[in-house]
């Protein structure tokens, strides 16, 4: 056998406790329109964190959790064209759609009946290697270096439907309230201004209100404090149920709130007066190949400016770790080869 290592999840508990353990497992081989990637690095996301700490529900276990993948292709299986060797590539949170059900034929494969998913429903990216669908595996563009291009295949994807959602691209004189500034929104907030719009960021984190100025937002400060303006849209990446209230309580009329996250505390107390007015709530789900694309282009074009700090793989729980109790400038990325 040719035994590798992976970060593994045998039982959800809290990060407090290191639950992922650093073993060997057996390499993988690729089926019929499989490819097999040599992983070089994987981006840790909070929802990394949600399925670890049992705030999602276990699909497989034990399971090797991470979605954001860079690596490069050294093995294909049958019905994979020979040019895929050595090609560099990312493996985002959409593993594979079916493209028979009502959601994928309407083109939102986001919510396929039968959708598998990256370091949940399927191994994911805390390995030396793993095994992906041809059809949904992403050409990393020139110029994004592994390291800081591992974001962007979740934070930075689904931040930017997010703010596809908000309906303020193409606007000329928008504003846009983020509230929570993590992996997501330090790459969100490049976009928009690149866009023209004006960002408020509202963050309880000094460090990351700090962060905030220097990429270029308007204003920066906690979530229950006054902007000193009404906001015509409002992203929120904090899973946490009282957030998104107070973002609702800053829209104008006619605003949309969306909510970034797969997880969220619950919205205990929402009064209609927030809503009235036409203002409305939008959930995301999953991402999509093409806001991946999209993404991947954008970033590339605007040259978006990913803060990273590098961790290796054995080191997970103390990414995982840091992550949740807020000791993170950005991502945290896991260098794996």
């Amino acid at each position: 056998m040719n035994w590798l290592k992976a970060m593994v999840l045998h039982n959800q508990a809290s990060i407090e406790s290191f639950p992922l353990t650093y073993i060997d497992f057996d390499k993988p081989f690729p089926q019929r329109n499989e490819v097999l990637v040599r992983i070089k690095c994987c981006g840790v996301c909070r929802t990394d964190l949600h399925i670890i700490e049992g705030e999602l529900p276990t699909v497989k276990i034990p399971l090797i959790v991470g979605h954001q993948i860079i690596g490069v292709i050294e093995d294909i299986g049958d019905n994979v064209d020979h040019g895929f060797i050595n090609m560099r590539v990312g493996i985002p949170w959409l593993y594979w759609s079916c493209g028979e059900c009502k959601y994928c034929k309407a083109g939102l494969e986001n919510l396929c009946d039968n959708a598998l998913f990256t370091g949940y429903s399927v191994d994911g990216g805390y390995a030396e290697y793993i095994v992906a669908h041809k059809d949904f595996i992403h050409k990393i563009p020139v110029g994004l270096d592994d390291l800081h291009a591992a974001p962007l295949l979740c934070g930075g994807a689904i931040g930017y439907r997010a703010l596809k959602l908000t309906r303020l691209l193409g606007v000329e004189e928008g504003k846009l309230g983020l509230f929570g500034f993590g992996s997501s929104a330090h790459m969100i907030i490049q976009v928009a201004i690149s866009h023209g719009l004006d960002v408020y960021v509202f963050t309880r984190s000094k460090l990351r209100q700090e962060h905030a100025i220097s990429l270029g937002a308007i204003w920066a400060s906690g979530p229950m404090d006054d902007p000193g303006v009404k906001l015509d849209a409002a992203i929120v990446f904090a899973p946490a149920g009282w957030v998104a209230v107070e973002a609702l309580k800053k829209l104008d009329k006619g605003g949309r709130l969306v909510l970034a996250g797969i997880y969220m505390s619950p919205i205990e107390k929402l009064d209609y007066d927030l809503l009235w007015l036409e203002r409305e709530i939008k959930s995301v789900a999953n991402v999509t190949r093409r806001d991946v694309r999209e993404f991947l282009d954008e970033a590339a074009k605007i040259r978006i400016k990913t803060t990273v700090t590098a961790y290796p793989l054995k080191d997970a729980n103390k990414a995982l770790y840091d992550l949740k109790h807020g000791k993170l400038k950005g991502s945290a990325v896991l260098k794996v080869s």
